[in-house]
């Protein structure tokens, strides 16, 4: 009878041994499931162009960018040629050529708008012809804060951004036309 308990004792040896076996393929095939540094960083990359490019479609790509960022420009330098009238006491003029793609504002600050995008400008006779060059607009600002008016339109295609200077208060505002304005 002896021989029985030996059997029963290989026979759990074994199973053991194939539980063991079972165990270390099941940990092997789990740790196969996970995601390697690479596969992280890849995904990771493909998300965030894939972001680029939305945020690029819905801004009209690099010309809408440009067109905003301009437009925003513009619209600074207009408020501090106002902060500059109502500081200083006189009167201060914002100078913009459409046909050079320039403006200049007191104290040194000019720029240029990138040649691509287009400009209008709409602002009051009396501004242009006291003492602005030929093709020039001017916008200019009293010490009470008020100023002689405008608007300036930047446009890239079908996307366009005004920038208005309120007569009465000199308010600068930047909006977006919408079609067909």
């Amino acid at each position: 009878m002896p021989a029985p308990v030996a059997d029963d004792s290989t026979r759990l040896a074994d199973r053991a041994a194939h539980a063991d076996a079972a165990a270390a393929r099941v940990s092997a095939r789990a740790a196969a499931r996970g995601f390697t540094l690479l596969e992280i960083v890849l995904v990771m990359a493909i998300i965030a162009l894939a972001s680029v490019l939305a945020a690029a479609a819905m801004t009209g790509g690099f010309k809408g960018m440009q067109l905003k960022a301009s437009a925003k420009e513009i619209a600074s330098n207009l408020r501090y040629t106002r902060t500059q009238a109502i500081e200083t006491g006189t009167p201060q003029r914002f100078l913009i050529d459409p046909g050079k793609h320039a403006w200049r504002a007191p104290k040194n600050h000019h720029g240029t708008i990138p040649a691509k995008l287009g400009i209008e400008f709409t602002g009051a006779r009396e501004a242009q012809a006291n003492g602005a060059p030929s093709g020039e607009g001017a916008i200019e600002f009293f010490p009470d804060g008020a100023a002689t008016g405008g608007r300036i339109r930047l446009t890239a295609g079908k996307a366009a951004w005004d920038i208005d200077v309120a007569w009465l208060t000199g308010q600068v505002r930047i909006s977006q036309p919408k079609a067909g304005q």
